[in-house]
């Protein structure tokens, strides 16, 4: 990926997967509460006496605390690409055996940490996203299938699973402790080397390297209705390659303070600068993946801007550091709250916040019906205002996913949304599912025409009203042994115009 002009490549460390997962962990309600090991409760922690001034001491007990936690995956995946016959098939007439869609099998590997004993493993979105196949390799060289548990890729967070008891669980370390400085071990599987350890320093904490946004225009946008992507990755140098990604970044007592996920670099190896996903939004992330099948995220309903000299006179603000609030939506939590636009918050929860990654990764922690406490500095006078935070919904409650859905279209690699009564009466349908999201990697990306919002009214000869109607016709067609099924829709504001498409059911 393509960082700003003082980066020349950013890279995710480890060459990223294709295709949605097949194999999620169903949820019924949700599950019992994430037992993790935490740092102050039953973790060890280890002390160096006597050492010289600036010595990094020994980092045997770090390396041997942590590495039987850190795991080897390995992504299998497929897709199908359209190879065009040349002039000399199509002039003998072999252009039906050599053109058309071809299947190409990949493979790729990154790292894990398992995170509980009874099998849970929390990795990097990037090294399980699109794999058929997940194996997992453990630091006593037996392997497992695994299947995903959930994903998060605003913050590039995934938890898949493997079926043991007695695993070694890695301790959390607490993030907020961390300190420009101090020395550190990268865990991971680099270049298919299990269990490597590299040593190095923490260069700098609260980074935002604009790689999981897109090019999005942050500090300009609310969090009202979307997953702002959340940045804020502890860098070190600690020597982490493709392959390190979803590795354990540990302190000296062997604790885990981070996710290793990107490098930034000119060739794609290491170059110094490599980030990792803080702990305490590993924790709070894959805790929610696990018990919900879904990042619970609070919104609170404001676009933060950080301030420096140079922007403050633009914004005609006396403070030239801290968050600048520059927008405040009416139906958002900031708003209830009584935040407006123009003030600036100096705290939250306490803690002095002078940065948008700092201020989006605290805000991050939290869930929907949660408070937090902004300290905020209006017109030269500060004072606290708890907020309310609300879900992507609007309301106060969790928002669980619907399980009985999820993969159910991964190979066609589109994402289902009901219609309204409303919404029908609107377009003017008697029936439809609308596709809110194409993935460019699965079948519609790939070998269709179809657009996001296009309207599925019929599956066959059926006439389907909701997501799991789409599903339950495409396994039925599967159960008949039919090789694919025809689905057919409009897009709205031409419905008198019906399109069809032939989609496999294998």
């Amino acid at each position: 990926m393509t960082l700003n002009n003082s980066w020349k490549t950013a890279l995710i460390a480890v060459s990223a997967s294709v295709a949605t997962i097949a194999g999620y962990r169903a949820i019924d309600g949700y599950r019992n509460d994430v037992v993790i090991n935490e740092a102050g409760s039953n973790g060890s922690v280890m002390k160096f006496a006597n050492l010289p001034a600036g010595q990094p001491g020994d980092f045997t007990f770090a390396a041997s605390a942590s590495a039987p936690a850190v795991v080897h995956i390995k992504a299998k995946s497929s897709r199908t690409v359209r190879q065009m016959p040349s002039i000399f098939d199509q002039f003998f007439g072999m252009d039906d055996m050599f053109g058309g869609p071809r299947t190409q099998n990949q493979e790729s590997s990154g790292s894990g940490v398992i995170i509980s004993e009874d099998g849970y493993i929390v990795t990097n979105n990037h090294v399980v996203e699109g794999a058929n196949e997940l194996e997992v390799v453990t630091y006593n060289k037996k392997a497992y299938d695994a299947t995903i548990v959930g994903t998060d890729p605003s913050t590039d967070i995934a938890v898949i699973k493997i079926e043991e008891r007695k695993l070694p669980a890695i301790t959390f370390g607490n993030s907020d402790d961390v300190k420009v400085g101090e020395w550190v071990l990268a865990v991971g599987n680099p270049f298919n080397l299990e269990s490597t350890v590299t040593a190095g320093i923490i260069s700098a904490i609260g980074r935002n390297i604009n790689i999981l946004g897109q090019g999005q225009r942050r500090g300009q946008q609310s969090d009202q209705k979307q997953d702002s992507p959340i940045e804020s990755f502890i860098q070190t140098d600690a020597a982490v390659n493709p392959g390190n990604s979803g590795g354990a970044l540990v302190n000296l007592s062997g604790h885990l303070i981070g996710i290793n996920t990107a490098i930034a670099s000119p060739n794609g190896a290491y170059a110094g600068y490599a980030f990792a996903v803080p702990s305490s939004i590993v924790k709070k992330v894959s805790t929610d993946l696990i018990k919900f099948g879904n990042v619970q995220r609070g919104f609170i309903g404001l676009a933060p801007v950080e301030l420096n000299n140079k922007n403050a006179k633009e914004l005609d603000s006396d403070l030239d550091e801290g968050i600048y609030v520059a927008e405040v939506p009416e139906d958002g939590a900031a708003n209830s709250a009584g935040i407006k636009k123009g003030d600036v918050i100096t705290k939250v929860d306490g803690v002095e916040t002078k940065s948008e990654p700092k201020f989006r990764e605290l805000i991050g922690r939290k869930r929907p019906g949660e408070k937090v406490t902004l300290t905020v500095n209006r017109n030269g006078k500060e004072k606290d205002y708890v907020v309310t935070l609300k879900n992507n919904k609007g309301g106060e409650g969790v928002v669980k996913k619907d399980p009985e859905l999820v993969s159910a279209y991964g190979k066609l690699g589109i994402t289902l949304e009901d219609l309204s009564a409303k919404d029908k009466e609107k377009i003017g349908l008697r029936n439809g599912v609308r596709i809110s999201e194409i993935n460019e990697d699965g079948f519609f990306g790939e070998q269709t025409n179809i657009e996001e919002g296009f309207i599925i009214t019929r599956v066959g000869n059926v006439r389907v009203n909701s997501a799991k109607e789409v599903k339950d016709q495409i396994n039925a067609a599967k159960k008949n042994g039919e090789e694919g099924v025809l689905i057919c829709g409009v897009y709205e504001g031409s419905t008198s115009r019906n399109y069809c498409v032939g989609i496999p059911v294998e």
